[in-house]
């Protein structure tokens, strides 16, 4: 490549890394659609980098778009584009300061990492840490609402009490909005997270039944998406997973949130 044929891209004016945001759009579903925001998109000298389906329902779609934008400037223009389509609305939009996020592959690296540790407090801790990576929380915390202390955090979680009384504000709501995982062991159904349509939607939680806790995110401004409470769901399953394999080799673990030595029995306790 030469440097005299090419200077805009190889000059110093090319930026390497450009500014990454999300854009989460509600627009008619009909063909073409979709076509026409990215196209506007594309005006601006944007790319789409990535393309999520929340959800469709009555005729309209609810999109989230990962666009790089070569000048941080040009937000509002990108915005006007986008509102010069026919029917569609932008409901939000926001910097992804670690770039986009793949489910796809962060739930391997996610379980990969819960596998490599060899202590219940090493997962716990690896638990809070991937939550935070993975769906970009601001704040994670795996809670025992017996004892009301959290065990394990990222960030700065609001105090034990509130994660509590939260929680179960939730559930007396009616429920945590049920989210489909694979079926549990023993053919029991898929676990619920709390998340979309929970009293405050930029706070999540899902149980860790084996542990006897719960883990709540918090991503204040910004509500959890379908995929995030799958993704969630999904991480809490894998922790529980890892639980039962270390207490299956009749390892002395202590509870994390009691201390005092004991053995899990496999088929007992766990069963």
């Amino acid at each position: 490549m030469s440097w005299n044929r090419n200077p805009p891209f190889t000059g110093p004016s090319y930026r390497a890394s450009m500014p990454v945001y999300l854009l989460r759009v509600a627009l008619p579903d009909r063909p073409g659609a979709l076509g026409a925001v990215a196209s506007r998109i594309g005006a601006v000298r944007a790319d789409v980098v990535a393309v999520d389906i929340l959800g469709q329902d009555r005729g309209r779609a609810v999109d989230e778009l990962i666009v790089e934008l070569a000048d941080e400037r040009h937000v509002s223009l990108l915005l006007d584009e986008i509102a010069e389509v026919d029917g569609v609305a932008v409901e939000e939009v926001r910097v992804l300061p670690s770039g986009p996020v793949d489910h796809r592959f962060t739930a391997y690296e996610t379980a990969a990492a819960l596998l490599r540790r060899q202590d219940p407090a090493e997962v716990l801790d690896a638990v809070v840490e991937r939550c935070a990576l993975d769906l970009q929380a601001a704040w994670v915390a795996a809670v025992d609402l017996d004892e009301r202390v959290v065990l394990a955090a990222v960030g700065e979680p609001p105090a034990a009490a509130w994660l509590a009384a939260y929680v179960a504000g939730s559930r007396w709501c009616g429920g945590p909005p049920a989210t489909e995982t694979e079926a549990g062991p023993g053919g029991r159904p898929g676990r619920q997270v709390a998340g979309a349509e929970a009293p405050a939607p930029d706070v999540a939680w899902v149980p860790l039944e084996r542990w006897d806790l719960v883990l709540v995110c918090g991503r204040p401004g910004h509500p959890f998406t379908a995929a995030d409470l799958r993704h969630l769901a999904g991480t809490a399953l894998v922790a529980d997973a890892r639980w039962a394999d270390l207490a299956s080799r009749q390892a002395q673990l202590a509870h994390p949130s009691r201390g005092g030595w004991r053995v899990l029995e496999a088929q007992g306790e766990l069963g």
